[in-house]
C-alpha cells in the first residue's frame, strides 16, 4: 500500500525583497501526485508536522544556502505543542533554527489562542522564526496577530486592491517591529502598488513560479521614482537583509573556499558559535586572495578559517541605515564593503546588510524628501502631511490637522514687496518648526498656506508661538488665521475627508477680524472660536 510520502513532490517559491532586488527566502510548497495532503493534514495535526519535517528535508536535499518557511497550521501548533521533531531535522541538517521560518496558516477559528501562543513561544525558544500567512485572506483576528508579534506578516494580494488596508498593516507591523509581504504578485502594476503600500517583500507569479528547482534568477522590476515611502527615521536595516552565508565557527579554510567557489553571489562568510552568534567575518575578496597565493592553499586549506578572518560589525534588526554607516565608519577602510551581520535579540545572526544597499536608499529618500521641500521654507509640501495623516488615521490615533495662513497676503506683497512677504513666510514658517514637538509634522502647502499635523494636546502651546505674536512685513502689521480639525480615531476614513473637514473651518477664521483661531471637531457640526473678535460658538460654515 502505497503512503501519502509516495506521491509527494515539494515546488520552491522565492520570497523576493523588493529593496535589494534579491531572493531573501524559500517558501517549500507540497506538490502531491494524486489525492489533497492538505486537507488531511488539516484534520490531522501529526501528518502536518510529519509534512513540515519532509519538506525542509526536501530543501536540504537542494543544498540551498537560502533561508527557508515551511508551512503548518495554526491547529497543528496548538495541538501539538511545537515542532520538536521539525527542530531535530534542521539541528541533523546542520542548519540553524532562526534560518527557518514557520509560516503559521489558517483556519484559527475554534483553535485554542492560549495553546496556539505558547506553542509559538517554545518554537521562539528554540530559535525559529514566526510568520503569520494568510493574512487578508482568512480568519486571523486582528488580537491574535498583534499576541503572536510575528516577525513577518504574509498579507494574500487581494488586498492590493485595497491600498488603504496594505499601508493600515504596514502601520501595524510598524509597531510590531515585522515585516510585510504580499503574497499572489502577478504584474508589474501590482509590484508596484506593493511597494507604494510599505510592503518588504513579495511572492508570485511575476517574480518565479513554484518549481522543482530553488529559483537561481527572479525578476524583479525596479522600482519607479516616488514608489518607496520615506520612513521619518531613514529606511530600517531590517528592510535591506539579505541571506547569510553561515559555518560554524571551528569551519576550516577549506570549507569556506568550497562554499565560496560554489556559490558565486557570496560576498563573505560569517563564522558563528553553536549558539548562532557571529565570532569572526570572512570577505570573500580578502579570503581568496589570500588562499590563491603562491603556498596560499597548502599554508591555510586545513587551518582554521577565522584565523583569516575579520572581527564581525553587528547591528540589530531594529537599527537604522544611518546607524549602520556610523558601524561602518568605525575601523580601516579596507573593510567598507564588508557585510554587516544583522543580530536579534539574542546576538544570533539572522541576515546580513550590504553597505551599497543602504547608500542606495538612503540617496533615493533624500532625493525623494528634497524634491518635495518648499524652495522657501524648506519645509515638506503636502504629500508628506497627508501620508502621516492616513499613516495615523490607520493606527487608530486621534491627531489635530490645521491650516494656518497670513491674513492679505496679497495685499503684503503689493504694500511691501516680494522680499517682505518671502521674509514674512520664513519667518512663519520657522516660528512653526521651533514650535513643533513630539509627533508634530509641519508641511508649507504654497504661498503663505501652512498644514500642522499634531497630536491634540500639542495643539495650544502651537497656537500661541504663532497666533500671540506681533508680525510685521515692510513696517505694516500682519495677522494669521488657524483653522483645526480634531479627528477622532474612525472619525475620517482618509486625509481627503480630513481636508474636506477643514475647509468650512478655514473660511470661518478667515472671516474674524485680526489674529484668529476656530477649531471644529470631525462628524460634529459646529465649530468654536478660540481666539478671535467672536468667541462665542457659531455655526459652521
Amino acid at each position: 500500500m502505497r503512503s501519502w510520502t509516495d506521491t509527494l513532490r515539494f515546488a520552491f517559491q522565492p520570497v523576493v525583497n523588493l529593496m535589494t532586488g534579491g531572493v531573501a527566502a524559500l517558501e517549500i510548497l507540497a506538490r502531491p501526485e494524486t489525492g489533497d495532503v492538505l486537507a488531511e493534514a488539516r484534520r490531522d495535526p501529526a501528518l502536518d508536522g510529519r509534512l513540515a519535517v519532509a519538506a525542509f528535508r526536501a530543501a536540504v536535499r537542494k543544498e540551498t544556502l537560502l533561508p527557508l518557511h515551511v508551512n503548518v497550521f495554526a491547529g497543528t501548533l496548538a495541538d501539538l505543542g511545537g515542532l520538536t521533531p521539525l527542530h531535530d531535522a534542521v539541528r541533523e541538517a546542520g542548519r540553524l533554527p532562526w534560518e527557518v521560518t514557520i509560516d503559521v496558516g489558517p483556519p484559527y477559528t475554534h483553535v485554542p489562542q492560549q495553546a496556539l501562543l505558547e506553542a509559538v513561544a517554545a518554537l521562539r525558544d528554540q530559535g525559529f522564526r514566526i510568520c503569520a500567512d494568510g493574512v487578508g485572506d482568512g480568519d486571523a483576528p486582528l488580537r491574535l496577530l498583534t499576541d503572536l508579534a510575528p516577525e513577518l506578516v504574509k498579507l494574500d494580494g487581494s488586498l492590493l486592491a485595497r491600498p488603504a488596508a496594505v499601508r493600515g498593516m504596514r502601520a501595524l507591523c510598524e509597531e510590531l517591529g515585522a515585516l510585510l509581504s504580499v503574497e499572489g504578485v502577478e504584474t508589474e502594476l501590482q509590484c508596484a502598488a506593493a511597494r507604494q503600500a510599505g510592503a518588504q517583500l513579495a511572492q508570485g507569479e511575476l517574480f518565479a513560479p513554484p518549481a522543482r528547482l530553488p529559483a537561481a534568477d527572479v525578476y524583479v522590476p525596479p522600482p519607479s521614482p516616488g514608489a518607496l515611502p520615506v520612513s521619518r527615521s531613514g529606511p530600517w536595516v531590517r528592510e535591506f537583509v539579505r541571506p547569510a552565508a553561515l559555518l560554524p565557527a571551528t569551519a576550516s579554510a577549506g570549507q569556506v573556499r568550497a562554499l565560496l567557489t560554489g556559490s558565486p553571489d557570496v560576498s563573505g562568510v560569517l563564522l558563528v558559535d553553536r549558539a548562532g552568534v557571529p565570532v569572526r567575518s570572512v570577505h570573500r575578496s580578502r579570503f581568496l586572495l589570500s588562499m590563491s597565493g603562491r603556498y596560499g592553499h597548502a599554508l591555510y586549506a586545513d587551518r582554521p578559517a577565522a584565523k583569516l578572518g575579520d572581527p564581525p560589525r553587528t547591528v540589530g534588526a531594529d537599527a537604522t541605515a544611518w546607524e549602520v554607516l556610523d558601524v561602518v565608519a568605525v575601523g580601516g577602510r579596507d573593510r567598507t564593503s564588508d557585510d554587516v551581520a544583522v543580530v536579534d535579540a539574542y546576538g544570533r545572526c539572522v541576515g546580513v546588510v550590504r553597505l551599497a544597499d543602504l547608500v542606495r536608499a538612503l540617496a533615493e529618500s533624500r532625493v525623494e524628501e528634497a524634491a518635495g521641500l518648499n524652495p522657501l521654507t524648506r519645509l515638506p509640501g503636502s504629500d508628506a502631511i497627508t501620508g502621516e495623516v492616513d499613516r495615523r488615521i490607520a493606527e487608530g490615533r486621534a491627531f489635530a490637522l490645521s491650516w494656518l495662513d497670513v491674513d492679505h497676503f496679497k495685499q503684503v506683497n503689493d504694500g511691501a514687496g516680494f522680499a517682505a512677504g518671502d521674509d514674512l513666510i520664513r519667518a512663519v514658517g520657522r516660528a512653526l518648526q521651533q514650535a513643533a514637538s513630539g509627533h508634530t509634522r509641519v508641511g508649507h502647502i504654497g504661498g503663505d498656506d501652512f498644514l500642522v499635523l499634531t497630536d491634540p494636546e500639542g495643539l495650544d502651546p502651537l497656537a500661541a508661538a504663532v497666533l500671540d505674536v506681533s508680525w510685521s512685513a515692510g513696517g505694516r502689521t500682519v495677522t494669521l488665521s488657524l483653522a483645526t480639525v480634531l479627528c477622532a480615531p474612525g472619525s475620517v476614513p482618509d486625509h481627503r475627508q480630513a481636508a474636506a473637514c477643514l475647509a468650512p473651518l478655514k473660511k470661518a477664521a478667515k472671516a474674524l477680524p485680526g489674529a484668529s483661531w476656530v477649531l471644529g471637531r470631525a462628524g460634529t457640526p459646529g465649530h468654536e472660536v478660540r481666539r478671535g473678535t467672536d468667541r462665542a460658538p457659531a455655526p459652521a460654515g
